[in-house]
């Protein structure tokens, strides 16, 4: 991705100079929401009369919300309340600030699972929430302040999301890159159907390439108990690269035999492991 990286970098400050404002509007927005008066979180109990937190899924690049369907089934019927709000995949200050603004809606304890881009999102905009009781990352990136996806994704060998593997479709602000149809399943979604990875691929959400070199900031992880899903299969975001930050969180961590989209492969995996935080 040399090529895209150096283009990149031209942009380099106009990107910062939006991304800050963009962050303080969301931050704005939180605050706003907070003067407001948030509203409750739907009062779900368990057996013993307490609380059960409020899980919030957040998607990564080249998915939506759909992709933790099997996962928020299981929460739900088990009593939590649930919701997946669309990650808009158009930049990290700018979609942590909107992740931000949506978390100021909600009322009363939080547990965040994030899957893949949406790890560094969570990791930004969780960061001071005092509501948020547990971090759960599932093949997700958990960056340490100044690092980057590209960074983190190149780290250590075996990722297979290579530049000959998207497809890049320029818009008025930047490029998005789609996983190209031909390799989605073998680099995406390996352990998925065939039938099932089609529609995947259909409706795909493409992510905006400068989140790529864009830092993180300051992470939640460093406050904010953590627990890490390692998929030991991904060809997206190696293995090796997913204990390396899980260790580096202090998370408790499992692994599990599944492709990049463990929670679409391991959802029962998934699904205990963000209820066990809740324990």
């Amino acid at each position: 991705m040399s090529r895209l990286v150096n283009e990149l970098r031209l942009k380099g400050s106009t990107l910062m100079t939006t991304t800050r404002r963009t962050l303080l509007a969301g931050s704005a927005v939180a605050a706003a929401g907070a003067a407001l008066g948030a509203p409750a979180a739907q009062a779900y109990s368990g057996r013993d009369g307490t609380r059960k937190p409020t899980v919030v899924l957040v998607h990564g690049a080249f998915a939506d919300a759909s992709g933790w369907n099997a996962v928020a089934g299981r929460l739900i019927r088990a009593g939590y309340p649930v919701i997946a709000p669309a990650n808009p995949l158009r930049g990290v200050a700018a979609d942590s600030a909107y992740l931000a603004s949506v978390l100021a809606t909600i009322g009363g304890p939080l547990v965040l699972a994030a899957h893949s881009y949406g790890g560094i999102v969570v990791t930004n905009a969780v960061t001071g929430n005092t509501n948020v009781k547990a971090l759960v990352y599932v093949a997700a990136f958990a960056p340490e302040q100044g690092e980057t996806l590209l960074g983190l994704q190149t780290r250590y060998p075996g990722s297979r999301l290579s530049e000959t593997a998207l497809d890049f479709r320029p818009h008025g602000a930047g490029v998005d890159g789609y996983i190209k149809k031909a390799v989605f399943r073998d680099v995406f979604a390996g352990d998925v159907p065939r039938a099932t990875t089609e529609l995947m691929w259909a409706g795909q959400r493409p992510a905006d390439l400068r989140t790529l070199q864009e830092p993180s900031g300051v992470p939640a992880w460093k406050a904010t108990p953590s627990w890490y899903l390692v998929a030991r299969d991904d060809n997206v975001l190696p293995a090796a690269a997913q204990w390396f930050m899980a260790r580096r969180a202090g998370a408790r961590t499992v692994e599990v035999g599944a492709s990049h989209v463990a929670m679409i492969s391991q959802p029962a995996a998934t699904a205990e492991l963000i209820m066990r935080t809740a324990c």
